[in-house]
């Protein structure tokens, strides 16, 4: 059995399905809610970038949750927050409502310490969020839930992933509970994706550092020939022409070598 931490694709449906068999093959022997849960993980598991993990949480939870009417996924970054992924563009704007007040259960999961799960069943007569209950209330929307990405981690969390129900007392004990679960998966998708998305973005940032070093070899070699100077001499013309033109060293030295029998 792979451990949990091993989210590779093959690894993941090692981990949730028969060496042998194929999704199809364990969904046909659980129950409709562990199906669920079970393409579930095959679908993150095929998600390579952070927005499509998003979306196929999204996804599930609408198909998942019993209450769930709108489902949306709230990201912090630089300071603020925004929407990745949504089921309905409602949902969207009831995120942004709460954005614009600093106030409502997106934003609290996000800030909230342990399970991180926040709720309201009655937000146009709930104490809970006094400016945004009534404002989405007026949009048709009653009674919501949100769980913060990465439960039971310390705050501030990446986000949260929220579900909005149009009927007053539409989420229940069950709905939170799938919630849950389902932030955990997409937690741990969300993670492995990140991860993966900052491994290529060193990879191309070390190709792109060793193409400048060789083509400012280059460069630097057909100044040595031309102008009988040494490697140190020939770099600083390099430099001063790129401090003079305002350009990239590597871009002089990239033009120089493309240019050179025209130089």
């Amino acid at each position: 059995m792979a451990s949990e931490h091993e989210w590779g694709e093959d690894r993941l449906r090692f981990a949730v399905v028969p060496p042998n068999g194929s999704v199809d093959d364990l969904a046909a022997t659980v129950g409709p809610l562990a199906e669920q849960f079970v393409r579930l993980a095959a679908n993150l598991a095929g998600a390579t970038t952070v927005q499509g993990v998003l979306s196929r949480v999204c996804e599930a939870a609408l198909a998942a949750v019993p209450g769930a009417d709108l489902v949306s996924v709230t990201l912090r970054a630089n300071g603020g927050f925004h929407t990745p992924a949504r089921t309905d563009e409602l949902a969207h704007a009831l995120d942004q409502v709460q954005y614009r007040l600093d106030e409502g259960p997106c934003v609290e999961a996000t800030r909230t310490p342990g399970t991180a799960v926040t709720f309201s069943a009655d937000l146009g007569a709930g104490r809970e969020y006094p400016r945004f209950g009534p404002e989405a209330a007026a949009l048709g929307v009653h009674s919501v839930l949100a769980v913060g990405l990465f439960p039971g981690g310390e705050s501030p969390r990446y986000g949260a992933l929220n579900i909005y129900s149009r009927v007053a007392g539409g989420l229940d004990e069950l709905d939170r509970d799938l919630a849950l679960v389902l932030a955990a998966h997409a937690s741990t998708a969300l993670g492995a994706s990140m991860a993966h998305t900052s491994a290529e973005l060193e990879m191309a940032q070390l190709r792109e550092a060793i193409s400048s070093r060789d083509v400012i070899g280059q460069a630097k070699g057909i100044l040595m020939e031309r102008r009988g100077v040494s490697a140190d001499e020939a770099f600083d013309i390099l430099r001063r022409a790129s401090q003079a033109l305002n350009v990239k060293l590597s871009r002089v030295a990239q033009t120089l070598v493309e240019r050179r029998a025209e130089i």
